[in-house]
């Protein structure tokens, strides 16, 4: 009988086929023989204390036009399945907290959860570089912004964003002496009630904002550097970057030697990291992306991959 894998996503109708990495690992996933079931973050449920899903039978192509076929939902419990992928993107808001309770349930039920949802509640995305403080540009993180002016004082020169934005959204360069300085920290903190992040900005960002793609704590060779299009200082994809496949440096490996234990420890298994210049900025463990790009530019199967370490995991193989 065949494995099942089940993925929790954004609708797949909505997805860019040619760049989405859950679309990559769903076509591994299938090529691999598993048999694939699929749910958005409405589709789940705990009955009696065990996870269920509102689950559809998934079959996916690699065509730009036409890359799935759904067949009808029903309700089933989780337990019994044999790998779950997590992969909302953010906000990582109360509802995400509750995906990952009802996906931690299945955990406890034998399924194999990636990323581990323990570890999704745990590492925001922004804050959890910062136990990394050997590799970040200074940086504070604060809802009062008395403070975080003063930190711009300090720096001259900054990125101020939020904690839970993704795809270069809500992101903000600003300076000591910016007349929109105020308004930018009124609105990011929302007058003092959500908090903020302000990082020294990193002038190497136009070579790109490296994604750093990490596999059971071990980076993938290489980079994806997103670089800044015309006048827009923002490298993300999402934001209009041009994606460029690079080697890693030994400062990236050193950096990806810095963090990769403690993914492994916290069972955080696909990974992605991101690094200006010599500088750690984020940790992406919600629904890491860039594998298709860099897939497509050096031959790879960044998929191919992670099932290679998923399956002597989750069969008890060495």
């Amino acid at each position: 009988m065949s494995a099942t894998l089940v993925v929790v996503m954004d609708p797949i109708e909505a997805i860019h086929p040619r760049k989405d990495t859950t679309l990559a690992l769903l076509l591994e996933a299938q090529r691999r023989g598993y048999r694939l079931l699929y749910a958005t973050q409405q589709a789940l449920a705990i009955r009696d204390g065990a996870a269920w899903g509102r689950l559809a039978p998934l079959q996916v192509r690699d065509d730009d036009q036409d890359w799935f076929t759904l067949a009808p939902a029903r309700w089933q419990p989780l337990a019994g399945i044999d790998v779950a992928l997590a992969r909302k993107d953010p906000p990582v808001d109360a509802q995400f907290v509750y995906d990952t309770m009802v996906l931690e349930l299945a955990q406890a039920a034998g399924v194999t959860v990636i990323n581990d949802p323990r570890g999704l509640r745990d590492a925001n995305e922004k804050l959890f570089a910062l136990r990394f403080p050997q590799c970040c540009a200074p940086t504070l993180v604060a809802r009062d912004a008395g403070e975080l002016r003063r930190f711009v004082a300090e720096q001259g020169e900054v990125v101020l964003k939020p904690l839970d934005g993704m795809g270069g959204r809500s992101i903000f360069r600003s300076r000591h002496g910016d007349p929109n300085l105020n308004v930018i920290l009124e609105t990011l903190t929302a007058n003092g009630h959500a908090f903020a992040i302000a990082q020294q900005y990193i002038a190497q960002i136009s070579a790109g904002d490296k994604r750093i793609l990490m596999i059971d704590g071990e980076p993938v060779p290489y980079a994806l550097a997103r670089i800044p299009q015309g006048d827009d200082f923002r490298g993300n994809l999402a934001a209009g970057g041009k994606g460029v496949g690079v080697p890693l440096s030994e400062r990236d490996r050193w950096i990806a030697a810095q963090v990769g234990p403690e993914l492994v420890r916290r069972g955080l298994r696909f990974v992605g990291l991101d690094v200006i210049g010599d500088w750690l900025t984020e940790v992406n463990v919600t629904s890491p992306t860039c594998a298709r790009e860099l897939d497509a530019q050096f031959g790879l199967n960044i998929a191919g991959l992670l099932f290679d370490r998923i399956e002597p995991a989750r069969t008890g193989q060495p």
